[in-house]
């Protein structure tokens, strides 16, 4: 495996400085790797780098709607080559946390095959009959029925759990409720609130760190969100760098009370690093 050294603060030139070896790297897809289905120039490069020199790396995202299989089909479309052992779904990242808190336990399940594949997967049980969690995930077809069903089992005493607390999403007709919206809603009836897993939970980037068995120390977090991406990387003890080809504006950094370890335009320019490890 190559080691790969990256630096608190990138020169102008792309020069590193203050090496500290990367044994590992984990970036978002949306925004960082792909924009509406469409690859974001430098990104295949980065993935073909990483793959040559047989460094680890991890493709993080919130949505908890596919698995990592369908995931990697939809990202082959656009041009990019990602192992499905390479990508970490918040659907993923709840299921091994349920594992831990409650081996073989149960769940009533408002969401797709993202999730209930990752539950099946760690030997839970979906139940609608007394399930120790209620578990909200994204879905295209929420339903009065399903969200009825739930408030009403959070109300009997189910612990409740949502993969990841984004508000909303993008679609081409426009913006979609997203699990956090849902949340709110069950909330607000039950006057509980949901344990979120996905990010900004750095919860999230230690599972995917455990499942290549690698440490925050070595690894590198890339992301297009100040608050989610970078907090998230920053808690677990990462370094940060975030691309200006998502959802937070270059102008929008300074109204946070904290920083990425680094800022750069796109994905293309941390390729540069991936060559300083040559």
């Amino acid at each position: 495996m190559a080691v790969i050294a990256v630096d608190a603060a990138i020169g102008e030139d792309g020069s590193v400085i203050d090496e500290r070896p990367i044994n590992t790297w984990l970036t978002d897809m949306d925004g960082v790797l792909v924009r509406e289905e469409e690859p974001i120039p430098g990104a295949a490069e980065f993935l073909k780098k990483l793959t040559e020199a047989s460094v680890p790396f991890m493709v993080l995202t919130n949505n908890s709607i596919y698995t990592p299989r369908d995931l990697r089909v939809r990202l082959l479309r656009s041009g990019l080559d990602v192992p499905e052992k390479s990508i970490w779904t918040s659907a993923l990242a709840t299921a091994q946390f349920l594992a831990d808190q409650r081996p073989g336990g149960s769940a009533y399940v408002v969401g797709e095959a993202g999730l209930t594949t990752a539950l099946h997967a760690v030997g839970y049980v979906m139940t609608e009959n007394d399930p120790d969690y209620v578990v909200l995930g994204e879905t295209r077809t929420y339903s009065f029925e399903s969200i009825t069903r739930a408030i009403r089992l959070i109300e009997r005493g189910a612990q409740f759990i949502a993969t990841n607390p984004d508000p909303s999403g993008p679609s081409p007709q426009g913006t979609l409720p997203a699990t956090g919206s849902v949340a709110a809603l069950i909330s607000a009836a039950t006057n509980r609130a949901p344990y979120f897993i996905g990010k900004p939970n750095p919860l999230m980037m230690r599972s995917a760190l455990n499942q290549l068995e690698a440490h925050s120390e070595t690894t590198v977090m890339i992301g297009d969100r100040m608050d989610t991406d970078i907090i998230s990387g920053l808690e677990a003890g990462m370094r940060t760098i975030l691309v200006e080809t998502g959802s937070t504006r270059p102008e929008q950094v300074e109204t946070f009370p904290f920083r990425p370890t680094h800022v750069v335009a796109s994905i293309a320019d941390v390729l540069p690093l991936l060559d300083a490890g040559e």
